[in-house]
């Protein structure tokens, strides 16, 4: 049986979070990373790196009261609102009659069940890329590095909704927001699933252990623990999951980059065979055709910098369904500069700027850090660059014309939330 985690609630002062610190931090300082080595109620009064050591990637952990004050980041209605989005993913899971049925989005208000029916779930993916303070929860996370970081994700349920006992290749915080759902997790072997279901419910599930959450009450899993999560009434719980992707999907895409930037060192020259004899099997592929490849593919080099290249793209490059939304009337440059010496500037919620210590990637592309990295690593790490910052940042001229071009591109906006 799984040892009970350590879930002693941390000490009233401590735990007290106000939605107002959560989705409106000061805005002086900006949002920083939590401080790694200083303890945070989030996390059951463990500290970030003390999580990281002793948990992550390792077994899971129950935290009573880790944002105790927290409302859900949008209202049901809201939620609803955002599923009849042609932009929005989200699906549909229903479990009647011992029978799953799942059907994908958007939904318009009346093809979804009614709140009196029971057992079933709406599930809405990538919410932090279209609302606000869905984006600014997700930054709580942010002592795990943003190249790591996927999206959160909101389920609806009403009395007895939930999507089967099932596992994660993931990591994944789930937070209760709004009414109560029994988890129920086990640390099992057998990871088979059920046939001919539209869904991966496991087979056989064995839990060794259950809690009822209740709202503020966050549950951390590690990939492949086995989890069944069970409305106790209506409920909506948050989901904050992390990218991991498996070693096939990172090697395809890492030779498509090699080929795409051309500098593989491959040689352009086209195959030639000048021995080859007659044949009476045409349909054979020749020995000589499969040596040839196989000594163009041995020359292929590249090196830690080319590894870095690509991870920076590849991680920072939006989603299919993100639209970035330019300003309809766009300030001129000086303008800009102004409004900006004013307000600050901050990245917009769908934006990922990752940087290494020779480049820097912003939403898929990659430009050099040097020149750059007096303001570029600050507004990674911040998303944002105050008022203050920004003057005195702007005396670089490089700079100002590189964050208008952003501006006007939607990547970043202007001024602080309000």
């Amino acid at each position: 049986m799984l040892k009970r985690p350590n879930a002693e609630p941390a000490s009233p002062g401590s735990a007290r979070i106000s939605s107002h610190q959560l989705f409106h931090p000061p805005l002086a300082n900006g949002l920083a990373p939590l401080a790694p080595d200083v303890p945070t109620a989030m996390l059951g009064n463990l500290s970030p790196a003390q999580f990281m050591r002793r948990y992550w990637q390792k077994k899971p952990l129950l935290i009573r009261g880790a944002l105790p004050a927290l409302a859900s980041p949008l209202t049901r209605d809201e939620l609803f609102e955002l599923a009849d989005r042609d932009v929005v993913e989200s699906r549909l899971i229903t479990h009647v009659r011992n029978k799953w049925a799942l059907e994908h989005g958007p939904f318009a208000p009346d093809e979804l069940p009614s709140l009196k029916q029971r057992a079933w779930t709406l599930l809405v993916q990538g919410v932090d890329l279209h609302d606000e303070r869905a984006r600014m929860l997700l930054e709580r996370f942010r002592f795990i590095p943003d190249a790591r970081l996927d999206d959160l994700m909101i389920s609806y349920a009403t009395d007895g909704g939930g999507v089967g006992p099932h596992f994660d290749s993931y990591d994944v915080f789930l937070l209760q927001v709004h009414g109560k759902r029994l988890w129920r997790i086990g640390a099992q072997r057998d990871l088979s699933l059920k046939p001919d279901l539209p869904l991966k419910v496991l087979q056989h599930f064995e839990p060794d252990a259950e809690w009822l959450l209740e709202p503020g009450d966050m549950l951390y899993l590690p990939p492949h623990i086995a989890h069944d999560g069970i409305a106790q009434g209506e409920c909506m719980t948050c989901s904050i999951g992390f990218r991991a992707p498996t070693a096939g999907e990172l090697t395809a895409q890492f030779l498509y980059h090699l080929a795409e930037k051309q500098d593989a060192n491959v040689s352009t020259e086209r195959y030639r065979d000048p021995q080859q004899p007659a044949v009476a099997r045409p349909a054979e592929v020749p020995a000589a055709l499969v040596g040839k490849m196989g000594a163009i593919l041995a020359k292929i080099r590249w090196n830690d910098g080319d590894i870095a290249s690509f991870l920076g793209a590849y991680l920072s490059e939006p989603k299919p369904t993100v639209v970035f939304d330019p300003p309809k009337r766009p300030l001129d440059e000086i303008r800009f500069i102004r409004q900006a010496a004013k307000t600050g500037i901050r990245l917009d919620r769908k934006s990922v700027l990752l940087y290494d210590r020779r480049a820097y990637y912003l939403n898929g592309e990659e430009n050099t850090l040097p020149g750059a990295k007096s303001w570029v690593v600050e507004l990674a790490d911040r998303r944002r660059l105050s008022a203050k910052r920004f003057v005195t940042l702007s005396r670089h001229p490089s700079m100002t014309a590189r964050l208008h071009e952003w501006y006007c591109a939607g990547w970043i906006q202007v001024g602080e939330l309000g």
